[in-house]
């Protein structure tokens, strides 16, 4: 016996919520479960710095100063100037006392004190050999000759050259770079675990709903650094709410099923042709801060009525083609059926439920 149930093709909109605080499908309430997919991508790199600022410091060093004036002590001011032989000026950086000199055996032996000076100006030039000094600020006096200063050590420290530094274009321009890097590596990481075969033969994701945010960045570096080189660092963060597919496939039977009831166009149970299903969701609303999505469903199917075969079977018994085939034409849920009798002589249907073929 062939059979074809009364049908009904039914296309239907409807609305669906993605909710992960869900526990559970609710068909009723329209709302399906959803789960937070989450990948991290952390990006590092070293840019180079573009600004250039001066650098200069100061040669200093000790001077060992002599009073062959007196016996008296002599007090010299802060700045006060020791000129070198070949012209270069240094200065105290705080007020020095020379001690006095003294008589030995009726000879007058010169007072000395060390000190530190510091160069009048900064450069590499200023750091000189040992070296003899005089004191301008005495120049006119007795004392101009009677005063002076001894280096039996070079100076040093003295620097002058242009080096690079970071700037604050630097920072920002390398920030930006990483931050549009580590959000394509992120989203991409997170589209190829979507699509490996473990997760999307069970979840739907949609690409409309992937957030990629900058959870982190930072620098060790500052504007003004002096460096000709930096790193900079930062990491995203993609997420997605993802979705059973067998949840989707479950709430869009439920719902045809209970718009056919509601119609009451089929007899008896209806029921879904399944290869016929078909689901298309488009998002409606995304706030993935809520972990919600809403859904717009477009649902299209063929419905039929359910078959009763076992009990067809039992009121099929003992009778005759005609007869069957008159029965099966004026069942509601039936428009068509086809009856054949094997072998050829059999007149009647078996009473054997088992060799009746539906």
């Amino acid at each position: 016996i062939a059979v074809w149930p009364k049908t009904e093709n039914l296309t239907l909109k409807t609305k669906l919520t993605i909710d992960k605080t869900a526990p559970t499908a609710d068909f009723t309430g329209k709302i399906i479960p959803g789960e937070i997919f989450e990948k991290e991508k952390t990006k590092k790199e070293n840019f180079p710095s573009s600004g250039k600022t001066l650098k200069e410091t100061k040669a200093e060093g000790d001077i060992r100063v002599y009073n062959a004036y007196s016996t008296s002590l002599q007090i010299f001011v802060v700045s006060t100037r020791f000129i070198s032989t070949d012209g270069k000026t240094f200065r105290t950086s705080v007020k020095v006392t020379i001690a006095g000199g003294h008589y030995e055996k009726g000879k007058f032996i010169p007072g000395e004190t060390d000190i530190k000076v510091v160069a009048d100006e900064a450069g590499p030039e200023y750091n000189i050999g040992p070296s003899t000094f005089s004191i301008p600020g005495l120049a006119g006096t007795e004392k101009y000759t009677k005063f002076y200063a001894k280096s039996f050590q070079a100076m040093t420290g003295g620097f002058s050259e242009e080096i690079f530094r970071v700037t604050k274009e630097d920072l920002e321009n390398a920030e930006n770079s990483l931050q549009k890097k580590a959000k394509e590596e992120s989203e991409s990481s997170l589209k190829t675990e979507l699509n490996a075969e473990k997760i999307s033969s069970e979840f739907n994701y949609l690409d409309k709903a992937i957030q990629t945010e900058i959870v982190e960045k930072f620098s060790l570096s500052r504007t003004g650094d002096a460096a000709e080189n930096f790193d900079f660092q930062v990491k995203a963060k993609s997420k997605t709410l993802i979705f059973k597919k067998e949840d989707l496939k479950n709430f869009a039977e439920a719902f045809l099923l209970f718009q056919t009831s509601k119609t009451q166009e089929l007899p008896g149970t209806p029921k879904i042709y399944e290869k016929s299903l078909t689901i298309d969701f488009t998002p409606e609303t995304i706030n993935l801060s809520a972990d919600k999505i809403i859904l717009s469903l477009d649902i299209s199917a063929t419905v039929y009525s359910d078959i009763d075969v076992s009990g067809f079977k039992n009121n099929l018994k003992k009778k005759s083609l005609l007869e069957t085939k008159v029965f099966l034409e004026n069942q509601p849920e039936i428009v068509k059926a086809i009856v054949e009798f094997w072998p050829f002589w059999v007149k009647a249907v078996p009473e054997n439920p088992d060799k009746i073929k539906f």
